[in-house]
């Protein structure tokens, strides 16, 4: 059995449409993209999408949404976007849960999830449905003559708007498991703990610094030396003479008495006349 040739997701392809993670191309036409998916629990489907400009078009919704409801109900798994609640499989839509509307809501590209096989039969019933939503399957009516007619979209091939939320990890196309998780919270405690441990040792390696000196004064820079502080201010005592010092005190005022070694006695002072200068 050939296996359909697969291609790689585009820049401007979403990372999940509903509840499926997209893996790869399939086929894209004008009206639309078919993928590859897979689900949390690992059901491989194949998602077909409609383009932003088929989005855009009351009419192409509504031919997707009748090609859908005459397929088979074990076909269909899912539906959801623009146009896709009603009909015969209107139960299969699945509503966006808790995702946050812009105040200007464009619409949601129109979506079905179906059953993969993993065949070129499936490929190719992909680009039936794509057909059927842009009219290329039709064949020209009568002797073509003057200008063509083509859609108004058919140059918007751009992937229509599929909303998600939570947003996924950019550049990621898959939901990261338990382990990534706990693998990635254990590397954050690692360099916390390295974060840590480096200002400890930097705070460590710093040499001890000494006090700055003391501030020089007059007093010491004259005198060659350092001098204390109470040796270089005067002391209000010594500014200010005291009460008694400016008075004198009554045994100061009269003479004391002379040692006998120092004063000659009374008898050699009586004794010895005084010799005169004149002679």
């Amino acid at each position: 059995m050939t296996e359909p040739l697969l291609h790689p997701l585009l820049g401007v392809d979403p990372p999940r449409v509903g509840d499926w993670w997209l893996d790869a191309r399939l086929a894209a036409t004008p009206s639309g993209v078919a993928y590859t998916a897979h689900s949390e629990a690992g059901d491989h489907v194949m998602v077909l999408m409609l383009s932003e400009g088929a989005t855009a078009d009351a009419a192409a919704v509504d031919r997707f949404a009748g090609t859908v409801d005459r397929m088979h109900i074990d076909t269909v798994l899912a539906r959801g976007g623009r146009g896709q609640q009603g009909g015969r499989l209107g139960h299969k839509y699945v509503a966006p849960a808790d995702t946050p509307q812009p105040p200007v809501a464009t619409p949601e590209a129109s979506w079905v999830a179906l059953a993969w096989d993993g065949t070129t039969a499936a490929t190719a019933e992909a680009e039936r449905v794509l057909a059927e939503v842009d009219l290329s399957w039709l064949p020209p009516k009568g002797t073509p003559s003057g200008p063509d007619y083509e859609l108004p979209w058919v140059d918007k091939v751009r992937p229509g708007l599929a909303r998600q939320w939570p947003l996924p990890w950019p550049g990621r196309h898959d939901r990261a498991g338990w382990l990534s998780i706990l693998v990635s919270w254990l590397i954050m405690m690692l360099l916390m703990a390295l974060a840590v441990l480096i200002a400890i040792l930097i705070f460590q390696a710093t040499p001890p610094q000494s006090p700055p000196p003391p501030v020089p004064t007059s007093a010491s820079g004259s005198g060659g030396g350092s001098a204390s502080p109470d040796s270089a201010s005067p002391s209000p005592q010594s500014g200010s003479p005291s009460p008694d010092s400016a008075s004198p005190s009554p045994d100061s005022a009269s003479p004391s008495p002379a040692s006998p070694a120092e004063s000659p006695g009374p008898s050699a002072s009586a004794s010895s006349p005084t010799p005169d200068p004149r002679l």
